[in-house]
């Protein structure tokens, strides 16, 4: 007689049998908890004040108004002069932040010496606060002893100017300093993305006759383009909420010429003490960067990135 051998039940949370083990939970609540309180909470918090009259100062009532700030805000021109220059800062900073940054780690990708020093110097403006950034331009465009205007003395090429103050020159002055504060991670991107493409790609591809810019069109960048893609999208989107740099340079002046939306938003709260007005012009900023998002994912998906 052939003995019954017992068989072992599977453990619960195994592959294929039973459901997953419920203790991982308390693993994921350490990174969950904080997020929730401070990142989705307060998101919620001011989507629902956007749908009120809230104001500065505790003895008036907050009164529930549904799309009334909203309707205010499309009628708002000061708000959307500033959503114009916010695009235009967004885009004037995240086109040329990405060129120089594709060619910079270009060069921080070739075979020169003292390479790990420059590599090293190319992340210093990111190691620093965007205030300390901000003070130290500020120095840079100081109209009567800044280096800038300083240096175009002693070359002859005019007595200088207020570069932050006027109004032709502030918002360009402004573009120059995000982009030159954004680059080096824009750079340290494409950098890896350079590091990940096989190198026997470019022996054979100069082996077949390619040239620098070939082996760049064939072989470069097919391989660097979803990095590439992904820190475009990453970039327009910090730039369209970008306060703190614009802030300590300008303050949005002169004339609203350098007022983002951020900045517009942060006024109407803490200036004039309309925070149910300020949470409607916040909630439009969220759909944008959503928009821009989704257009993003929309674009990787159609594109067939599995990456």
């Amino acid at each position: 007689m052939t003995p019954v051998t017992a068989t072992k039940r599977p453990a619960q949370g195994a592959s294929g049998a039973g459901p997953p083990d419920r203790g991982a939970w308390f693993l994921v609540l350490p990174a969950l908890i904080p997020i929730l309180v401070l990142s989705v909470g307060p998101l919620l918090h001011g989507v629902l004040l956007a749908f009120t009259d809230a104001q500065s100062g505790r003895l008036r009532p907050t009164r529930w108004i549904g799309l009334l700030n909203f309707r205010d805000l499309v009628q708002d021109t000061l708000f959307w002069e500033s959503f114009r220059i916010g695009l235009v800062w967004a885009a004037g900073v995240t086109v040329p932040q990405f060129l120089l940054a594709l060619g910079l780690a270009l060069l921080l990708d070739a075979d020169l010496r003292l390479r790990p020093l420059a590599r090293a110097l190319a992340i210093v403006p990111w190691a620093m606060p965007e205030v300390v950034v901000g003070i130290m331009w500020r120095l840079v465009y100081q109209p009567d002893a800044g280096v800038l205007n300083e240096t175009l003395r002693d070359l002859g090429l005019g007595a200088g100017r207020d570069w932050l103050g006027g109004l032709a020159t502030a918002l360009p002055a402004v573009i120059v300093v995000g982009v030159w504060a954004g680059l080096p991670q824009t750079t340290v991107a494409l950098l890896a993305g350079l590091q990940g493409t096989p190198r026997e790609l470019h022996e054979a591809a100069a082996v077949d006759g390619a040239g620098a810019w070939r082996r760049f069109r064939t072989v470069t960048w097919p391989a660097l383009r979803p990095v590439a893609l992904a820190i475009t999208a990453l970039n327009l989107i910090w730039n369209v909420n970008s306060f703190a740099l614009v802030y300590v340079l300008t303050s949005g002046g002169p004339g609203g010429r350098t007022r983002l939306p951020m900045l517009f938003a942060y006024e109407e709260a803490f200036r004039y003490g309309q925070f149910g007005y300020a949470a409607a012009m916040g909630c439009v900023l969220v759909a944008v960067v959503s928009i821009l998002l989704a257009a993003f994912l929309a674009g990787r998906l159609s594109g067939g990135d599995d990456t």
